[in-house]
C-alpha cells in the first residue's frame, strides 16, 4: 500500500475515534482535545505529500 493510501486510512481511523470519543464530552475536553491534535497531525503529513506530489522540485 502507498505511503498516500496508509494516510488516508489512518486519517478515517483517527476521524472515527475522534467522533466517538466526543461522544458526551465538551470539544474542550482534554481526550478530544488530544484526538484531534492526532488527527491534525496526521491531515498536515497527507497535505504536505500532496503538495510534494502536485509541485516537484527541481531537485
Amino acid at each position: 500500500m502507498s505511503e498516500i493510501n496508509e494516510l488516508i486510512k489512518r486519517i478515517e481511523e483517527l476521524r472515527l475515534n475522534m467522533i466517538k470519543t466526543k461522544e458526551g464530552r465538551a470539544y474542550t475536553d482534554p481526550v478530544v482535545v488530544a484526538a484531534s491534535q492526532e488527527l491534525d497531525d496526521v491531515l498536515d503529513r497527507y497535505q504536505e505529500m500532496l503538495m510534494k506530489k502536485a509541485v516537484p522540485t527541481n531537485a
